[in-house]
């Protein structure tokens, strides 16, 4: 059973206590490249317990080493309001909350998500205001002082795991070669963001210089950091307008 060697004691012992000693049928599900988070029903992510189901993208180590290095930057910044944009399960926001003395507003533009991630926030004992919203064709009117967001960025076409098919696709896959969202939230950024703000991107690992060049035309003077992932793949981005 090939992806059996990748669930350790601990993931076997959850499946237990989810199926009550009767785990068979959930062991087929896994070896048949359904995702084991999906049947546990929650992820442990940077210090919060954070519930999921297949109407949210199950938070990965990068998003929440993407947590690790907002959290260490704006805890050197002046900051007391962000958002969180396409927010999924609300994992980042969260975090993100638990960790700073911060306002935190998130985004999304499912309805079934964003269900889902007002639990885990009320689970997490975190207040953030959650709304609904298509960012590829509404605004945002608030302000804030920085911008976080791990948009859908997989190129259409472009290889994933397996385990990817039973996740919701609009929160994969994104047109223009995987810039569509970049592209709109940057545009979006002159808007809400404010003076001598910060935009924080998880990246896809090829689309680093593309994004780097659309964020300069739209802020010219940005200081822009891209960072690297445990796989020592582009995955951060920082732009500091």
């Amino acid at each position: 059973m090939k992806h059996l060697n990748k669930i350790g004691k601990a993931e076997i012992n959850a499946l237990n206590d989810c199926y009550q000693g009767n785990i068979n049928e959930a062991l087929k599900k896994v070896e048949a490249g359904y995702p084991i988070q999906y049947l546990i029903g929650y992820v442990d992510f940077y210090n919060t317990k954070i519930k999921v189901n297949k109407n949210v993208l199950i938070p990965r180590f990068e998003t929440e080493y993407l947590v690790e290095k907002a959290i260490k930057y704006l805890k050197n910044k002046k900051v007391n309001s962000g958002i969180d944009i396409c927010t999924g399960s609300g994992c980042i926001a969260i975090a993100l909350k638990k960790n700073l003395d911060i306002d935190m507003d998130a985004c999304d533009i499912s309805i079934l998500a964003l269900d889902l991630a007002k639990v885990n926030a009320k689970e997490n004992q975190t207040e953030i205001n959650f709304f609904e919203k298509n960012i590829l064709k509404e605004n945002i009117e608030k302000k804030y002082n920085f911008i976080i967001s791990n948009p859908p960025y997989v190129k259409k076409g472009e290889y994933t795991s397996p385990e990817t098919k039973y996740e919701p696709q609009i929160a994969l896959f994104a047109n223009d070669n995987g810039l569509e969202f970049y592209k709109r939230i940057l545009e979006q950024s002159l808007n809400i963001l404010n003076p001598k703000g910060t935009i924080i991107f998880e990246i896809g690992a090829t689309l680093g210089e593309d994004i780097k060049k659309i964020a300069l035309d739209i802020y010219p003077k940005a200081n822009i950091i891209i960072e690297k992932d445990y796989n020592h793949f582009d995955r951060f981005m920082f732009i500091e307008t």
